[in-house]
């Protein structure tokens, strides 16, 4: 630990958009089948380099089995709080929760993220001891501490008792202990996020791990019985302060996205499938009179398909359901981006009035019926799934894998790992990037990104921009 700032935390949203851009990307592999462990690609993204957009180095894990998914810095913006800040700490970890496993790996990536590497290793049994939860999902670095949110409680298959979030020290990395002190009418999880300034945190829902651990529960959807719920919590009191149901047909609530600049108390969410009409939706939420709001204000509908185009999961309905499974917003706050995994569609709202998003820009790459191909005509399995924006909004960056089970359900033949870029225009629209296309060893899927100096799912902001 030095005395000094790291030069990538920035005080405000304005700031990190000006900095230097990224020259290298990390990406999650994991091996759907477990016969090798998962393992953390670095991606040379610097254009007119003679290895751009090729793996120039892996850490491969040393177990089997983990299903890497969602993974986060030790530190980042937040440590620059007036109030519970770690000013001098450094971005150099990487958090890699294992979902199926419920290990975590810490992996140093200084000296240069061509040789990082493995620092820690945290066995599930010590998550289970210290916290009561297990199948750790997302990780958040936070003013005084790492947050992770899990999927399940404690209990072979996870219903022990409801998920939760947990906080690790930031410079030992250990464990602590779970983060809520009063839950309320909270009983399942997924994602969270905040406003630091503001006092609030936000989390969403998805399902406990036997709604998903062995891929979907066709009839648990069509019950009704996946996550439909937002909560609202007082951050510093650690306590539930409201919470609102979406309507039970507006299956999985997961990504939530607050606005970056602190000065404004709204965000978004995404919802994967209504289950009245197979339709996607994001909505908005907002804080006013001391009370959160909510509503939908943006719909993608399901495209008819021919049943010989269809998985059997989907046959019966004749139509591909958009399956909105990940939303990211620039950290201008001005767009949204929306990933379309069934449909195989990336979607780029304009959010400047953020309960009136506008369709800006789209593209079409893979899906279940339409199989677009990239413009360099390689095939792309899947559709377009974890979606990363770069800091200054110029490049949007993503992968094709949801959950290995999932994979398997919706895209039964193969789906190798594939990452993407598509050019953002200043004012709305999209173009892939005939240039970026990232060959990952075979036997592996991609799934979350993470960009060097951060990205716009990783920092939050303590002061407003100017």
């Amino acid at each position: 630990m030095t005395m000094r700032p790291d030069p990538t935390f920035y005080a405000s949203p304005k700031l990190a958009m000006e900095a230097p851009v990224e020259d290298f990307a990390y990406t999650l592999l994991l091996c759907p089948d477990c016969s090798k462990p998962d393992a953390l690609a670095v991606i040379d993204v610097r254009p007119g380099s003679s290895t751009f957009s090729q793996v120039v180095h892996t850490v491969s894990m040393p177990n089997n089995g983990d299903e890497f998914h969602h993974f986060g810095w030790n530190a980042c913006s937040s440590s620059l709080s007036p109030l519970t800040g770690h000013a001098f700490l450094k971005r150099r970890y990487l958090i890699i929760p294992g979902l199926r496993s419920s290990r975590i790996y810490i992996v140093d990536t200084k000296p240069h993220p061509t040789k990082a590497r493995i620092h820690k290793i945290i066995e599930p049994e010590e998550v289970f001891k210290k916290t009561g939860y297990s199948r750790p999902h997302t990780v958040h670095c936070g003013p005084e501490g790492i947050y992770i949110s899990t999927l399940g409680g404690g209990g072979k298959d996870g219903t022990d008792g409801p998920p939760g979030i947990f906080i690790m020290d930031c410079e030992t990395f250990e464990i602590l202990g779970r983060w809520e002190i009063d839950r309320g009418p909270q009983t399942l999880h997924y994602d969270f996020w905040w406003n630091l300034p503001r006092d609030y945190m936000v989390s969403s829902e998805w399902a406990l791990p036997p709604q998903f651990e062995n891929g979907i529960v066709p009839t648990d959807l069509l019950s009704n019985k996946y996550g439909h719920r937002l909560h609202f919590w007082n951050l510093r009191g650690r306590r539930n302060v409201q919470t609102i149901d979406l309507g039970a047909n507006h299956q999985m609530a997961l990504e939530v996205r607050p606005a970056h600049d602190p000065i404004k108390e709204y965000g978004f969410v995404g919802v994967v499938v209504d289950t009245t009409n197979l339709e996607g939706s994001i909505w908005t939420w907002w804080r006013e009179g001391g009370r959160f709001h909510i509503e939908k204000t943006a719909t993608i509908p399901a495209e008819p398909a021919p049943k010989e185009q269809l998985p059997p999961l989907l046959q019966g309905f004749g139509a591909v359901p958009p399956l909105v499974t990940d939303i990211d917003l620039s950290i201008d706050d001005k767009f949204l981006y929306v990933s379309c995994w069934g449909t195989g569609e990336m979607r780029q709202y304009d959010v400047s009035d953020p309960r009136k998003p506008k369709l800006a820009g789209s593209v079409h790459i893979g899906g279940i019926a339409r199989c677009t191909p990239h413009p360099n005509g390689k095939a792309y399995a899947g559709g377009p799934q974890m979606v990363e924006i770069s800091r200054d909004g110029k490049r949007v960056y993503w992968t094709n894998s949801l959950y290995s089970t999932w994979d398997d359900q919706f895209y039964p033949a193969a789906m190798p790992a594939a990452q993407v870029m598509a050019r953002a225009a200043p004012g709305g629209g999209l173009e892939l990037a005939n240039d970026y296309w990232v060959p990952f060893p075979e036997g592996y899927r991609a799934h979350q990104i993470r960009l060097e100096g951060g990205d716009c799912s990783t920092d939050s902001f303590c002061y407003p921009s100017v």
